[in-house]
């Protein structure tokens, strides 16, 4: 069973690094081969081997191999019967006439709501068409405000589709192997059209989940009006973390209890456990009401369905989101071990649980919290195996709480790095608070505040939140702590494995010997420093969406051009892509922040970057008095250069006498960048009176083999005499997909075409990255290593 757990998951795990899956035949002929192989094993056909001294190593061996056959094969199988609902690319940015139901709790904020649309039909005008039958869906307030959406509604509306399309940047969050995951094939916005309701609700299993969660979540949001923690309140019953504030989300990281702060595996085992428990006493004493039940069906049977029931409905309440549903399919592999009177260990039952969960669902193994949750259980099996006693007393309870917490923190270090790149230190004292405080006392009090009538359902949700407060209060002390998180580069796989060999040493059985010697296996991991360019410079070029940023770095300098756009009130590219980046390389530090000029798209992320990270002076063209001037400003002036390790930096755009100009673009800071013969050009939002000018007083500074492309490639930029005087060999377009202002436009990209100039698009080949010395430029593009759901393909 474990060897051929195994096989399935590392089947699974190469299935989803593939760039394109295996064809239909050959998905099937693994699927084949290994149900062949299983056959002969359980035939013992293999009697041969018996004289073998490696039998058993052989039979391991060919289960491991058996296991990775159906794991890819049933893997490829899942995957393509997924992607084949697809929305025709001839269908994007079309009005489609959609019927369907509301098919999720509606996530609200000031602009509007995104929802997920469970379509039942689909027109073009009077066609019928194909889509997907589920997607995603943005309704956003423009003349009007939107309608409150309810679960369960059927509406009629009209919406503009496109295809599943995230960003691509290096150590970012792949959202197109999350909606893949999620079953969403496409995502839109309903037009300003009519909308009209159809029914106010339709009744199926499904929905009556989705009314009751919504249901929840009105009364909390009532009973807890304005309430600080009111998210989290809603987080812990109906499983829905979206209303958590940013700087609460912070707190939660670096203290490390995260994982408390929804429907975690931890409470569904505790609402299992509990009335199993319940369960339990009631079958062994059912002869005081008289009945004699345990004749009926054996207690720890009727305790164990018990207990499964009570978690599929808490899992309910979490939407069937996939985390509970990983921890609902262990729980359900450990009742039926019960029902079927299996004797089987520990780690067998482990192992039964991970080959159920992949069948489920394969893309499990793409998100940390797959690997966390196993981990966690493989390192309390690891370190309790042969350790357990029977001996009571608070000491004893203390002793064996103390050391299991140790094992997991130690256990999943090496993990922890490898996934997020930092490890809360402070996270076992904060653990040890948090766990009975929010398992015991907040979660109990939010569930049943919420099905007591009112005003008792106020006053418990309130003894909830107000318990809730006094813990984030201590766990804000514990996260400012100078050493709360442990930062370094996101590892190798050498130096994880290596962690990996001196964790389980170092957990190893009292008696072991040199048990401490495991911890040095930890020092490469620990003590890396983030990676820097040995000579001239790197850049940078993030998959922003529509907006600049640029990361250039020399062997002691590292320079931020431009943040990204603002998404949302909640959300911007400093936060969402920029950051995750420079954490996983271990980076918290720039030397200097350019904001070329005041517009969205370009100074959005600054806020969330300048209060995240050390930076020594931002340079920028806003205007006095804008909300991110600070002690630390200067303006960008034509004529302002420096020099880092060799490399040259030289503002040549705008004047002084610029600042009177009332339009940002016009402002903005356009900086040389040079180290020997190779030069970047980063040019803002500059457009044609301003490339004139730049041709006027300083055409022989603008020689560069790159170029980010003015404006995004608008009709307004990139004149003819300005690309001759640059004479680029590479332009750079950071633009967003299907933007709505249709940049880079056709006639802008041709112009660089005919001058010979390579043309690279964020959106069609994600980050791009330049490392430029003595000898040349090296290109690196994130489309270089897709996945076979990706959408971004080098060309």
């Amino acid at each position: 069973m474990r060897a051929l757990a195994l096989g399935w998951l590392a089947g699974t795990l190469w299935l989803q690094t593939r760039a394109d899956l295996p064809p239909l035949l050959l998905s099937s002929s693994l699927m084949v081969v290994g149900a062949l192989a299983l056959g002969l094993l359980a035939l013992d056909v293999l009697n041969v081997l018996a004289s073998m001294r490696g039998k058993v190593y052989v039979r391991i061996m060919l289960l491991v191999l058996a296991g990775a056959a159906l794991g890819a094969g049933w893997s490829a199988l899942v995957a393509q019967h997924r992607l084949a609902e697809a929305l025709p690319a001839e269908l994007e940015g079309k009005d489609l006439q959609l019927t369907g139901i509301v098919a999720s709790l509606p996530n609200r904020f000031d602009d509007g709501q995104r929802f997920v649309f469970e379509v039942e039909s689909a027109s073009f005008g009077s066609r019928a068409v194909t889509i997907p039958s589920r997607i995603a869906l943005g309704w956003y307030a423009a003349e009007q405000s939107p309608p409150v959406l309810i679960p369960g509604q059927r509406w009629q509306l009209t919406a503009r589709l496109k295809q599943p399309h995230g960003q691509r940047n290096p150590d970012g969050f792949d959202a197109e192997a999350w909606w893949l995951t999620e079953g969403i094939r496409a995502n839109g916005y309903v037009r300003q059209n009519p909308a009209v309701l159809r029914d106010e609700f339709v009744i199926s299993v499904r929905d009556l989940v989705g009314r009751a969660r919504h249901v929840l979540r009105e009364r909390i949001q009532h009973a807890l009006a304005d309430a600080r923690f009111a998210g989290v309140i809603v987080a812990l019953v109906i499983g829905d973390q979206r209303g958590i504030e940013a700087d609460d989300w912070d707190v939660f990281t670096r203290t490390g209890v995260g994982h408390l702060i929804s429907i975690s595996g931890l409470h569904i085992t505790m609402i299992a456990a509990l009335f199993s428990g319940l369960a339990h006493f009631i079958w062994r004493h059912s002869f005081f009401i008289g009945t004699q039940l345990p004749l009926w069906l054996p207690a720890r049977k009727a305790a164990a369905v018990a207990g499964l029931l009570s978690a599929i409905a808490y899992v309910a309440l979490a939407g069937f989101g996939i985390p509970a549903q990983r921890t609902l399919l262990m729980l359900a592999v450990a009742v039926l071990a019960v029902w079927c009177n299996a004797l089987l260990s520990a780690s067998q039952l482990l192992a039964c649980a991970l080959q159920v969960v992949l069948m489920f669902d394969p893309w499990a193994v793409l998100w940390p919290g797959f690997w966390l949750s196993f981990g966690a259980i493989a390192c309390l099996l690891f370190a309790s195996s042969g350790r357990m006693t029977n001996a009571g007393g608070w000491r004893n309870a203390l002793r064996s709480a103390t050391h299991t917490q140790w094992a997991v923190t130690a256990g999943l270090l090496p993990l922890t790095l490898l996934l997020f790149a930092q490890v809360s230190l402070i996270s076992p004292l904060a653990n040890a608070v948090a766990i009975p405080v929010v398992s015991a006392v907040v979660t109990p009090l939010a569930l049943l505040g919420v099905v007591l009538p009112a005003p008792l359902c106020g006053w418990v949700l309130q003894l909830a939140h107000g318990s809730l407060a006094l813990l984030a209060q201590g766990l804000q002390w514990f996260a400012a702590l100078p050493l709360a998180v442990w930062q370094a580069p996101t590892p190798g796989w050498f130096e994880t494995v290596l962690a990996l060999a001196g964790t389980a040493w170092l957990l190893c059985p009292r008696g072991w010997p040199l048990r401490w010697v495991g911890l040095f296996a930890w020092l490469p991991l620990l003590m890396a420093q983030p990676s820097a360019p040995g000579r001239g410079f790197w850049v940078t070029a993030f998959d922003i969406g529509q907006g600049n940023a640029l990361l250039i770095e020399t062997p002691s300098f590292r320079l931020l051009y431009d943040t990204g756009p603002a998404y949302s009130a909640a959300a911007d590219g400093g936060s969402r892509v920029i950051l995750p980046y420079l954490r996983a390389r271990g980076i918290d530090t720039l030397e200097a922040l350019v904001i070329s000029h005041s517009d969205i798209d370009h100074a959005g992320g600054a806020r969330s970057l300048m209060k995240a990270m050390d930076i020594g002076w931002v340079a920028s063209s806003l205007p006095a008095g804008h909300a991110l001037r600070d002690a630390r400003h200067v303006d960008c002036v034509a004529g302002q250069r420096w020099r880092r390790d060799g490399v040259q930096f030289e503002f040549l755009h705008p004047l002084v006498s610029d600042s009177d100009v009332a339009k940002p673009n016009a402002r903005s800071c356009t900086l040389k960048i040079s180290a020997g013969n190779y030069a970047v050009l980063l040019t803002g939002d500059i457009e044609a009176p301003q490339e004139r000018a730049l041709l006027q007083r300083a055409a022989e500074q603008l020689r560069a083999d790159v170029l980010l492309a003015p404006h995004h490639g608008s009709g307004t930029s990139s004149t003819p005499a300005f690309l001759d005087a640059v004479a680029p060999k590479i332009a750079l377009f950071q633009v967003g997909y299907r933007n709505r202002y249709r940049h880079p436009k056709a006639e802008v990209v041709e112009r660089y075409h005919q001058r010979g100039i390579a043309v690279l698009r964020t959106d069609r080949s994600g980050a791009v990255s330049l490392q430029i010395d003595h000898s040349g430029i090296k290109l690196t593009q994130a489309c270089e290593t897709p996945r076979y759901w990706s959408s971004q393909r080098c060309h």
